[in-house]
């Protein structure tokens, strides 16, 4: 799977069903170090909801990783409603979490269904879906009379400039798609359409968002 969607930034949707409140909110994570402080963010945020159920599909590596709780709600009417939003969109990095503030009135395992699934869906029309991508991190050694042409030609072509580290030259930590890895590193020597790159290194494969 070299692309797939996923979300731009994080959201939330509220909805009401019988008294009882649905709050829903969207996270984009890269991992379940992500995922579970998001979790615990949450639980400290609502800590007098009663329920908070989640959702989650995250691709690590070459594994793609999904979980769902009903956090002590019957079995199957919460979190696996939420993972069939998140899968039914296509969507992948993403994290769900519905909390649920119980309104007094019982709904039912039908009702509770689609009260998490109208949930986790209003927080997904809510969000922006972007593309992402395999892609790259960099390091790459630049002079400074060339950083305006660099910050230039990053921006025009989806590549992100993570951090700036200023010695002799300037070093930059930039993040860009697969397709721009042959447009921006030199063939020969260290001269490109843009700008002389004095040296460059290699992080790491992943994924990035267009």
């Amino acid at each position: 799977m070299d692309k797939f969607k996923t979300i731009k930034k994080d959201e939330i949707a509220e909805i009401e069903e019988k008294r009882s409140k649905f709050i829903a909110n969207i996270f984009y994570v890269e991992n379940i170090e992500e995922v579970e402080k998001n979790i615990k963010q949450i639980k400290k945020k609502y800590y007098d909801a009663r329920h908070n159920c989640y959702a989650y599909i995250v691709r690590e590596e070459n594994n793609v990783l999904k979980k769902f709780s009903d956090d002590g709600e019957p079995s199957g009417t919460a979190g696996s409603p939420i993972l069939n939003v998140i899968e039914k969109n296509k969507l992948c990095n993403v994290l769900i979490i519905v909390t649920r503030y119980f309104g007094g009135i019982l709904l039912g395992a039908g009702g509770l269904v689609r009260a998490y699934t109208e949930a986790a869906t209003k927080s997904v029309e809510k969000a922006e879906i972007v593309e992402q991508e395999i892609g790259y991190e960099l390091e790459i050694t630049i002079e400074y009379q060339d950083l305006e042409k660099l910050k230039y030609y990053c921006n025009k072509n989806n590549i992100r400039i993570n951090s700036l580290q200023y010695g002799e030259n300037i070093k930059c930590n930039i993040e860009m798609p697969k397709v721009e890895k042959e447009n921006i590193l030199p063939e020969n020597g260290y001269n490109t359409n843009f700008v002389k790159i004095l040296e460059y290194k290699i992080i790491k494969e992943k994924y990035i968002r267009k």
